[in-house]
């Protein structure tokens, strides 16, 4: 075993430690200065790894990753744009604290520090021209190579091609852009890069790769020389922490630059490519080894070659073996020993059962006889474990037959990369990509693509499906009294117990907030029976999701609507069946919550009208086709006191559309906010002009005002601005809200009524007695007047419970010293009851229907 092998290891673990010392002694109060530590990084162009953005910042894997970890510890990070090699030198000298992108050597070691986690893994690779035959390195003969001058991969591709004798002119660049210009011109026969920039800039500069790899290194952050020991310890935090976290920031810069994960771990051309290095090895090594069974002695030039070939394959980031007929091992580099602890005389003549549990060595056997007794070119991942039942490893191994001049074969030589790593970014990356991080269901993504895919395995087997929204009722109740956090922990909960009613074969997601899909297959060939079995599983949803919670020790109960969209026919599409389930939904919200509502047909003719109303709502604001109708209001001796804003809509072709129908589309729509405003307006202009005129200078109007519009948070703003555009007396305008407006937020609400009372404006509580008004909170608002709901009005002479309410109304009101007024007058024997009971201003029919002003 090299020597210099297990001094660098041992010395970056002893960096690592001081590091760790550094951070937690005097170091650390830098961190904690006034003033943000200035880090004067190194920056080259080797994209998409590392480059200066547009606005001359770090960008890239490593720039992207600097920038959180500055913003993290508090560095200004000052970019150095920098050659690679001017880049080393001034990491070297002190000019630069910080250098990304650097491949760990044993050389480098001795003037950089580095952390202990890789920030990224790597290999090397050769690009050419399409015209430029190179399938091994036995290609490269008599060629000339672009390669970065001062990198890693210059001086281990001179020794890998001494190794081998083949006689190579590398040319130095000082770029990779300059490597790749050179081999697109034609001045070079082929370039080295790093895979991360070559497969991103090959097709630019017109290169293929080759199948020549070589090289697999780990790359980190280095630092001069014992200089800035704090950095190295932040960077070690950092990382260590991100890696663990596969929703991470670490991991979504990977995916951001890496795009989505390759379906298999390692490219396709890598198998090709490790098996073209394989295959140089192997030709190697199989002349090596047999020369040493057959030949005796050995000749002086002999010894030097097999001791050149044992530092290439000692120094090569991969584990290379040969083992022979009988799978015992003949040949194993550093790697090898290092990975089972043994040197290497202590290896030859052993087995696989020495090294690894039953599990992995009968896995390893059947896949090495394929070799030694097929002569088969094995390429597969294998997962092994040590005998000491250790943590699992993957490794992407490629073992070829050694063969005899006879052709039969005495041995197999294989070579395994360990891809642990690569494996566990692809997971993390695939989780963040295709997963809810809050309860590990499928995330709308994924549940698209298997939407799609279930769809077009139903046009074959004509099974039937269907697609269900579930949605939490009454959420941000919870969210607005207990907190988000608990808010979390019942989506967790009820994401359990959704699994637990859902099969396997089922997909169960989360489509954002409290809506959570369940895509249901394989119910039948036919719809009735699909329907049976959907309406059974959607009832059992209700019951299981209904039971109590115990959220942080809060009980909690809950329950969820639920809308269903079957799918089994020709004409079955996606995006429909979204909108359909979502329609069912929200009638289930409509029909009460807690329930299930399947679409149907009619529920698609509701929404297109609803659809074309909303666009004819637009129009009819920009075209001014509202009208204001106006109902009076009496006193007990008939005289006129105000009246009662009430708009409405002269559509064109509809002619005059009822408020029943638009306001609540203008509501859900939000233009409901434009049309308020419009009325308010309108209505401030009729009190200008009434004023001009002595016999309707008294008179008040009343308005209606809707919830969406007295939340906005500058809706006083909005009404003083009316009043002192229009002229309108504050004391002549009366302002309508209902008891539902006063549930959330009172004590805002509060403060927006005194706000409104000090303009002058009058406050009155419309539909008194419907809603769910305490007298606590009735002493608490500044209100004018109390308008008793027309439904107690039409049963008063019919019911005695409605008489006694409207007394308790009248009374409390005398109380409070409010005024109150009866709605929905239409007879004098209501009139005169009402009277009786003490009521004084009425509002009706009796008195005159909603009218335009003459």
């Amino acid at each position: 075993m090299p020597k210099i092998c297990l001094f660098a290891v041992g010395e970056r673990r002893w960096l690592t430690v001081l590091a760790v010392l550094a951070s937690l002694l005097g170091v650390a109060g830098a961190a904690r200065a006034d003033h943000p530590r200035e880090v004067r990084m190194g920056v080259y162009a080797n994209e998409p790894k590392i480059f200066l953005s547009g606005g001359q910042q770090p960008s890239g894997i490593f720039g992207e990753l600097a920038l959180e970890m500055a913003r993290q510890h508090n560095w200004t990070l000052v970019p150095v744009p920098c050659e690679w090699k001017a880049c080393l030198a001034g990491l070297q000298d002190g000019s630069i604290d910080l250098m990304p992108d650097v491949a760990f050597t044993p050389e480098r070691a001795n003037l950089f520090d580095f952390h202990a986690t890789p920030a990224l893994l790597s290999w090397s690779q050769i690009y050419a021209r399409p015209d430029t035959p190179i399938r091994s390195a036995l290609d490269l003969k008599d060629r000339r190579i672009a390669v970065l001058q001062g990198s890693v991969q210059q001086e281990y591709l001179r020794n890998l091609m001494a190794g081998f004798g083949v006689q190579a002119e590398l040319v130095p660049a000082e770029n990779l852009q300059e490597a790749f210009n050179l081999a697109s011109r034609g001045e070079v026969d082929a370039a080295v890069a790093n895979r991360f920039f070559g497969d991103l800039q090959a097709p630019r500069f017109k290169l293929v790769s080759t199948p020549v790899l070589f090289q697999p290194s780990q790359l980190f952050f280095a630092t001069g020389k014992g200089k800035n020991a704090d950095l190295i310890a932040a960077i070690e935090s950092s990382l260590k922490t991100w890696q663990a976290q596969p929703d991470s920031h670490y991991f979504q810069v990977l995916k951001h630059w890496m795009e989505a994960p390759p379906r298999l771990l390692v490219p396709t051309l890598i198998w090709w490519a490790l098996g073209g290095l394989g295959g140089v090895l192997v030709l190697a090594l199989g002349a090596w080894w047999f020369l040493r069974r057959e030949v005796a002695e050995k000749t002086r030039s002999l010894r030097a070659s097999e001791d050149r070939l044992n530092t290439i394959l000692d120094s090569v980031d991969a584990y290379i073996y040969i083992k022979d007929t009988a799978l015992r091992y003949q040949y194993a580099n550093r790697k090898v020993c290092e990975l089972f602890g043994a040197q290497p005389e202590q290896v030859v003549g052993q087995t696989d059962a020495r090294y690894f549990d039953d599990h992995t060595v009968a896995k390893l056997r059947i896949n090495d006889l394929r070799v030694v007794e097929h002569g088969e070119r094995v390429e597969e991942e294998e997962t092994n474990r040590n005998a000491l039942g250790g943590p699992e490893h993957t490794y992407l191994s490629v073992k070829l037959p050694l063969h005899r001049p006879d052709g039969s074969i005495y041995a197999l030589c294989g070579i395994s990369t360990d891809i642990s790593k690569q494996k566990q970014t692809e997971r993390a990356i695939h989780q963040l990509a295709f997963y809810d991080p809050l309860t590990q269901l499928p995330n709308r993504r994924l549940l698209m693509e298997r939407l799609q895919q279930a769809l077009a395995a139903q046009q074959r087997n004509q099974a039937c499906g269907a697609l269900m929204f579930i949605d939490v009722d009454n959420f941000k109740d919870l969210n607005d009294t207990l907190g988000h956090s608990i808010g979390d922990l019942l989506l967790g909960e009820i994401a359990a117990r959704l699994s637990a009613c859902t099969r396997a074969q089922d997909t169960l997601a989360r489509q954002g907030g409290d809506e959570f899909v369940a895509m249901v297959q394989g119910l039948g060939p036919t719809l009735n029976d699909a329907v049976v079995h959907t309406q059974h599983l959607a009832e059992k949803i209700l019951r299981k999701l209904s039971e109590p919670y115990l959220l942080d020790g809060h009980g909690y109960q809950t329950s969820v609507s639920i809308g269903i969209a079957m799918f089994g026919g020709p004409d079955s599409d996606q995006d429909e069946l979204l909108k359909q389930a979502d329609l069912a939904m929200y009638q289930a919200k409509a029909d009460g919550r807690n329930t299930v509502r399947f679409f149907n047909p009619q529920m698609q003719a509701q929404v297109t009208a609803r659809t074309a109303l909303e666009t004819d709502l637009h129009r009819a604001l920009e075209a001014r086709q509202f009208l204001l109708y106006y109902q009076t209001q009496v006193d007990q001796q008939g005289q006129t006191v105000g009246v009662e804003a009430l708009v409405r809509w002269q559509h064109p072709v509809r002619g005059l559309v009822s408020p029943a129908e638009f306001i609540p589309v203008a509501e859900s729509s939000g233009l409901i906010l434009a049309l308020g405003h419009w009325i308010l307006e309108t209505a401030c202009t009729q009190l200008v002009r009434w004023a001009a005129h002595e016999n309707t200078a008294g008179l008040s109007i009343a308005v209606n005002l809707s919830a969406r519009q007295f939340r906005q948070s500058d809706f006083v703003a909005q009404v003083q601005s009316v009043l002192q555009t229009t002229g309108a007396n504050p004391q002549r305008l009366e302002l309508e809200l209902t008891e539902s407006q006063l549930i959330d937020d009172l004590g805002g609400v509060v403060q927006k009524m005194d706000a409104l009372k000090a303009l002058g404006v009058r406050i009155a509580l419309d539909d008194f007695g419907t809603g769910y008004s305490s007298l606590n909170v009735l002493k608490r608002l500044p209100l004018d007047q109390l308008k008793i709901d027309q439904s107690f009005v039409h049963d008063l002479l019919l019911d005695h419970s409605s008489a006694s309410i409207v007394r308790a109304i009248v009374t409390l009101g005398d109380s409070l010293q409010l005024q109150v007024i009866a709605e929905g007058v239409e007879t004098t024997e209501q009139r005169d009851a009402l009277v009786a009971l003490g009521c004084t201003y009425f509002q009706g029919y009796l008195f005159g229907r909603p009218a335009p002003m003459q």
